[in-house]
């Protein structure tokens, strides 16, 4: 058997070398446009800001590597012009020499990927993107010259980007769009990402779009101008399916190759994987675009699996993702709120501030998590974290238990490995747990942050059960303040009619709703309490 593969990398060289460990027998040719065939290109950005200090770190395999080890024949610099699946033959152009000639194969793997979007802006050509190893050589040789710069797009390439840019010492702005960075996660989780930028001098202009890139400066939209040494475009991304369309492969909306949970596409032995591919979505099984490495190499390792006969299928993508913004994580999995409430799908949301291990061990860090179950059937629909240590291994958890269908509220059962150093004995997600149990059986009621202004429209009570410095030091407007350690003796105080009660975090507001409630009172808890609040309201005021 011939099997050629089109592109490297993560998706390619996964299937190359576990076809080779399946087939021993079979003729195995790997063609790749670039330079380079196997690369970190997740650590590109970390090459820029200096903090992988080799280029070689990046280099993960060569050609020659591949060939002694797994007997690939792999071609750096051929470019696939033209495929014909009736014939099963590619016709391919060696970039040095322009020679161009036919490769034939039995079994065809595009593995192809997705182009960095560049719009057609006056000036554009000077944007640089980051996706390849010879993307980050021009950034690295123009980041030495640069005083000065401007990133364009707020989503994962575009934080990491600016961070490492800082980090070379280069004042830095972010032009997003949008009205918030990382658009994937839900605006009060963005908000800590967005105030750790700040706080490392990145200047932010959110709700702003380029529209002209000039020698040294850009223009906003609002025509303002802008410093601009150096420009990197990070908008995102869109699939490099040209030469599937041109074939006539099925293409999705998205611009993704279509293929079956086999990694099948319309047209017999030929396959696709990684960030060329639509993949199926986790929430609603409806296809969907995840450019996600870790996605990449468990397809590639999947069609090879398939090639060699071995039954498999793709199982859904839930779009887990993590990135570090200075002191600062941010991680997801599944879907966000804003994207549920969009398509009209019901759910119930938990916010929590849990610290990362036990209190009383030293650097206990708060860090802030979401989670947003299905009210019918209690399942995990997505989960988000932001914080420093112990936001990874959550957001783990909770993947783990979306994708292996553990209702939210049987998260409370999970018995999870403690040390004061590491957690504690009651774990964060075993928390999350305990919450949705009780929103679940309605033994607490609780509003969202975004709810408070039409409660409070509405004649609602606000009372504030913090402490009086905590009150002192910035509250909900409007709130009264009773401490919940006082609130037996003074809950007579509260105006007649619903209370809204909320504390720091949610804790204490949690126990002054049960108490109230069992006073008689129509109460309900702030979920996330005014922590959640102030993050989510924390640009209002700027």
């Amino acid at each position: 058997m011939k099997v050629v593969i089109v592109g490297g990398v993560a998706g390619g060289m996964s299937a190359a070398t576990r076809l080779r460990r399946l087939m021993e027998s079979a003729e195995i040719v790997v063609l790749e446009r670039g330079d380079h065939v196997s690369f970190a290109n997740c650590g590109l950005p970390y090459y820029v800001g200096g903090v992988i200090p080799k280029r070689e770190s990046l280099l993960l395999q060569t050609p020659a590597s591949l060939a002694s080890r797994f007997r690939l024949d792999v071609r750096v610099r051929h470019e696939v012009m033209a495929l014909d699946p009736a014939k099963r033959t590619l016709v391919v152009r060696e970039l040095d020499s322009g020679r161009e000639y036919v490769e034939s194969f039995d079994e065809l793997v595009l593995s192809t990927g997705a182009a960095a979007i560049v719009p057609p802006l006056p000036g554009a050509e000077r944007g640089l993107v980051l996706r390849d190893v010879a993307d980050v050589d021009r950034l690295a040789d123009a980041v030495g010259d640069a005083r000065s710069a401007v990133v364009v797009g707020a989503g994962f390439i575009g934080v990491e980007m600016a961070e490492n840019l800082v980090r070379r010492g280069v004042s830095t702005t972010v032009v997003e769009r949008g009205p918030q960075v990382l658009a994937p996660l839900d605006v009060e989780m963005a908000a800590p990402i967005a105030a750790e930028l700040r706080a490392h001098g990145v200047r932010l202009e959110l709700g702003a779009e380029l529209i002209r890139i000039d020698a040294d400066t850009v223009t906003l939209s609002d025509q303002r101008v802008v410093s601009a040494d150096l420009v990197v475009m990070a908008i995102g991304v869109r699939p490099e399916s040209a030469l599937a369309r041109d074939a006539g492969l099925e293409i999705g909306s998205g611009g993704g190759i279509v293929v079956d949970d086999r990694l099948r596409t319309s047209m017999p032995h030929v396959h696709a994987v990684g960030d060329v591919v639509e993949k199926k979505e986790a929430v609603t099984g409806e296809p969907t675009l995840i450019p996600l490495a870790n996605a990449a190499n468990r397809q590639g390792r999947l069609v090879a699996d398939v090639i060699a006969g071995l039954p498999t299928i793709d199982p859904p993508a839930q779009g887990t993702a993590i990135l570090g913004v200075f002191d600062r994580t941010a991680a997801m999995t599944g879907w966000s709120e804003k994207r549920l409430r969009a398509a009209g799908r019901p759910f119930r949301v938990l916010h929590s501030h849990p610290l990362a291990h036990a209190g009383y061990y030293p650097d206990a860090h708060a860090m802030s998590v979401k989670l947003l179950v299905e009210p019918d059937t209690d399942r995990i629909l997505g989960a988000q974290a932001v914080g420093g240590a112990g936001v990874d291994k959550r957001i783990d958890i909770l993947a783990t238990a979306m994708a292996g269908g553990i209702p939210a509220s049987r998260l409370m059962d999970l018995e999870l490995a403690y040390a004061p150093q590491f957690g504690s004995a009651k774990d964060p997600v075993n928390m999350l747990g305990y919450m949705a149990d009780n929103l679940r059986t309605g033994a607490i009621r609780t509003v969202q942050w975004h709810e408070i202004d039409k409660a409070i429209a509405q004649g609602w009570q606000t009372v504030d059960v913090r402490s009086p410095q905590e009150y002192a030091a910035g509250s909900i407007p409007g709130a009264r303040n009773i401490p919940l350690d006082e609130l037996r003796d003074r809950a007579a105080e509260i105006p007649a009619g619903r209370v809204l009660v909320f504390c720091q975090v949610g804790q204490r507001g949690n126990s002054a709703t049960r108490l109230l409630t069992q006073f008689g009172r129509d109460a309900v808890n702030l979920d996330g309490g005014y922590r959640t609040w102030r993050d989510a309201t924390a640009d209002r005021t700027r």
